[in-house]
């Protein structure tokens, strides 16, 4: 039988929860995927990211009543991936099951994982969604342009088909929370020691029950940390960047100089020559932006920054002491 845990990074699941953990818990029995193979849910990891909602107290109530449920608390909030890494680092099953709180992503696909993973002998499967995300069309470009450029400009085929809905090998898994350090993006991760990823196709699910988390902002930010922690191809385009510009300043140099040979005068585009430094400027300090980046990134590294840090409830600490009214 394959043994199978699940992670749920929780911040904003107070009102989709129960209804998932409902239909997971089907999943708790012995079953069969399509393709024949037995596995059985053994453990659905909780892991509460400190969100604005009553999450936690619906974490604590799912704990109470699933014998499976595992809830794993933070010391604050970390964001997806490190709260993704956090249960992964606390799981036992053979594989390791990722999905969103929010009810869009349906359980029932997971035999389908499974059998996909046994049919390739691959580590990792991803979700092939069939259906469009049910996002703003503005979102929707923008993570198929984000997509295309890891595809492109990155290393690791992985983060093509990179979806928050995949099956990982447990001990895959497990290493990579154990390893990972501080700013990591977890597909990039995965990718260091997995080997190629396949994908299960899988119908998307919206009920309207909540906007989603992420606003551009922070997708941004959520691509720029797949930039920074995908190795140091992007500071090879900084110096590429770098000689195209000494390139150019060459080239203008020489046009000015067969201008005074020839002419005998210096053209007056000086507008051309301000717009010029301007833009050598900006590529400059765009330039600088992304090695102090790659900078802070190995300094929080060398201080010990951790990526997560587990703690125990915090109702069952001295923070909680007053609203159960004990001392």
């Amino acid at each position: 039988m394959h043994r199978i845990s699940m992670v749920i990074p929780v911040y904003q699941g107070e009102l989709t929860l129960p209804t998932l953990v409902e239909e997971i818990a089907r999943l708790a029995e012995p079953a069969f995927t399509p393709g024949g193979a037995e596995f059985q849910l053994v453990e659905l990891l909780l892991v509460s990211d400190h969100g604005p909602d009553r999450s936690d107290a619906v974490i604590r109530e799912l704990a109470t009543r699933y014998d499976f449920v595992r809830p794993i608390w933070l010391s604050r909030n970390y964001g997806q991936h490190p709260a993704t890494l956090a249960g992964m680092a606390s799981s036992s099953g053979d594989w390791i099951v990722t999905m969103d709180e929010d009810g869009q992503h349906d359980p029932a696909f997971i035999g389908d994982f499974l059998d996909v993973a046994l049919a390739e002998g691959s580590q990792l499967v991803y979700a092939l969604p069939k259906n469009p995300p049910p996002h703003s069309r503005v979102r929707n470009t923008a993570s198929r342009l984000a997509k295309w450029i890891a595809a492109k400009l990155l290393p690791g085929g992985n983060l093509a088909v990179a979806q928050s809905y995949r099956l990982v090998l447990g001990e895959i898994g497990r290493s990579v929370a154990a390893y990972a350090g501080s700013g990591v993006y977890l597909d990039v991760a995965l990718g260091w020691v997995s080997g190629p990823a396949s994908t299960c196709p899988v119908a998307l699910r919206f009920d309207g029950a909540r906007p989603s988390g992420y606003s551009l902002r922070r997708l941004f930010s959520h691509f720029w940390d797949l930039i920074i922690s995908s190795g140091t191809r992007p500071l090879r385009l900084v110096s590429a960047l770098g000689g195209l510009f000494v390139t150019v300043g060459m080239a203008f140099t020489l046009y000015l100089i067969i201008e005074r040979v020839t002419v005998h005068s210096i053209p007056q585009g000086w507008t051309s020559t301000i717009v010029l430094v301007l833009v050598s400027t900006g590529a400059t300090l765009f330039s600088l932006g992304i090695i102090a980046e790659y900078v802070g990134v190995a300094v929080n590294m060398a201080m010990g920054k951790p990526l997560y840090l587990i703690v125990g409830d915090p109702d069952d600490g001295p923070l909680g002491r007053e609203s159960r009214g004990t001392s």
